[in-house]
């Protein structure tokens, strides 16, 4: 049954056929669309209206997520983060919300570099669907000679937190798994290479450029971490569970122009720091990541700012990240409670999928309507 359909069928209160699609909320809840779009991008839609769009890479670079669309009412709303730096060239590698890492096994996949190459190979499941709508790829970290030095696998969770945009704003949920060579979702590949080194640096995995509006340096917006401690000095290379970005962002048309304030708060997993073999890191277990951010505005948890980090296919580099896209100002007991429920969630996985038409699917399920009701 056609996924509109399905939804349709739930809102009028008519019973789900088997072949439904999964819900993640009642039906008051806000469907979320995965909408394939040319060029092979996709569309995350909240009733209709686009919050982000997935961008696969290739000759125009390297993928990455734009816009933000900030959580308004408002007709004409701005994104929360932007292609490129407002005053330097030399700086349109920044896009959006992307990962890169400006050493793997000496090569520079940070910058935009002709000789190597970062881009989505195929896509794996698309779930549309009420409360949470999520999408799974596949993506090369091509070298000069053509080999692919990491494969990563993607899943990503855009979860509203109302009834539409404007109500609590939404989350965009970055699961990842890294491994060499041509490691294929939740398998060995034929060509798996020896293990990769991810070097010492500032600079990786996870990028967030933010609107010119939001930054400090050319906007009004402010830096605020966990501790309380705002500004680009009080934070850089401090260790911190979670950094936040807000500041005015530019909504309405006409006579209804204006701004007003939204924020984005990056979440970094504890999980992302576990005291493991080959991880040469002089932070203890448990303590947070350090992070690299800017009054210009810019925002990174720095997986590898005290010490290198080891892929392997034995051990596959897993890592977790959270983004609040949040109206008004930054919140810290909001922040809190978004926090908690990330460290809650199960990680999200990929798997070949038994069902009929469908080659990969994302686990856990979510849930259907049945099991709402039979919870309730």
């Amino acid at each position: 049954m056609p996924v509109a359909l399905a939804v349709a069928a739930a809102l009028a209160g008519l019973p789900a056929p088997a072949d439904a699609p999964p819900a993640a909320a009642g039906p008051a809840a806000a469907y979320v669309q995965l909408e394939p779009v040319p060029g092979g991008a996709v569309s995350f839609r909240v009733r209709g209206v686009e919050a982000t769009r997935w961008h696969p890479g290739g000759a125009g670079g390297r993928p990455f997520f734009y816009p933000l669309t900030a959580p308004t009412a408002a007709p004409g709303a701005g994104s929360l983060v932007r292609m490129g730096h407002p005053g330097a060239p030399n700086h349109d590698h920044h896009r959006g919300v992307w990962f890169a890492h400006r050493d793997v096994d000496g090569r520079n996949f940070w910058e935009n570099d002709p000789n190597v190459a970062v881009r989505q190979t195929e896509w794996l499941a698309l779930e549309s669907g009420l409360g949470e709508g999520r999408m799974a790829c596949r993506i090369a970290w091509v070298d000069a000679d053509g080999r692919t030095v990491l494969t990563q696998e993607l899943v990503t969770a855009l979860r509203p937190l109302g009834s539409a945009l404007n109500e609590g704003g939404y989350e965009l949920e970055l699961t990842v798994a890294f491994r060499p060579g041509e490691d294929g979702p939740g398998e060995d590949g034929p060509d798996v290479g020896g293990p990769i080194t991810l070097g010492e640096t500032n600079f990786g995995l996870l990028g967030v450029r933010v609107a010119e509006s939001v930054s400090a340096h050319f906007g009004a917006g402010q830096l605020t971490d966990d501790a309380g401690r705002t500004g680009e000095a009080a934070i850089f290379g401090n260790p911190a569970r979670w950094v936040d970005y807000s500041g005015p962002v530019p909504v309405g048309r006409g006579d209804g122009f204006r701004f007003e304030p939204h924020g984005v708060t990056v979440f970094d997993h504890p999980a992302n720091r576990p005291a493991a073999d080959g991880d040469e890191s002089d932070e203890p277990a448990g303590e947070p990541t350090r992070w690299h951010v800017r009054a210009d505005g810019w925002i990174g948890p720095s997986l590898c700012r005290t010490g290198p980090r080891e892929v392997s296919a034995e051990e596959p580099l897993r890592l977790r990240y959270l983004l609040h896209v949040h109206p008004g100002p930054y919140a810290a007991e909001a922040a809190a409670v978004r926090y908690e429920a990330f460290l809650a969630r199960p990680a999200p996985a990929v798997r070949k999928s038994s069902r009929p038409h469908t080659a990969y699917e994302i686990v856990p399920a979510l849930p259907t309507p049945a099991d709402r009701a039979a919870g309730d």
